[in-house]
């Protein structure tokens, strides 16, 4: 009989990767990447959390969803999720261009959609 060694807490998962982060930064990166490109829940969650938290403006969100901005605003519409137009500073300004910049570049990756 075998047995299966008892899964460590979220907790301790979870610290382990931020130390493991600052020796491994590209393992640890790999991993996330992966997790959020199998698991579009999960990354719907974590974008819109920092939207939410002003941590990203929406065309930032739009971007790391994959989404057109247009597409996401009406999402977050339907969803009533308030919305936050406009740049609050230059450094938004200029993220949220270089955001649209990428999306004209490379349009067929933004219309996949999550």
């Amino acid at each position: 009989m075998t047995t299966e060694a008892p899964l460590p807490s979220q907790t301790w998962i979870v610290e382990q990767f931020m130390r493991l982060y600052r020796h491994r930064p590209e393992l640890v990166q790999a991993a996330l990447e992966r997790l959020l490109g199998e698991n579009a829940e999960l990354r719907w969650a974590l974008v819109l959390s920092a939207y939410l938290d002003r941590r990203i403006n929406l065309g930032k969100a739009a971007e790391l969803l994959g989404m057109h901005e247009l597409e996401l605003r009406e999402r977050f519409l339907q969803l009533g999720i308030p919305l936050r137009l406009g740049s609050t500073d230059l450094a938004e300004a200029q993220a949220e261009v270089e955001a649209m910049r990428r999306w004209f570049r490379e349009p067929s990756k933004a219309m996949k959609g999550s």
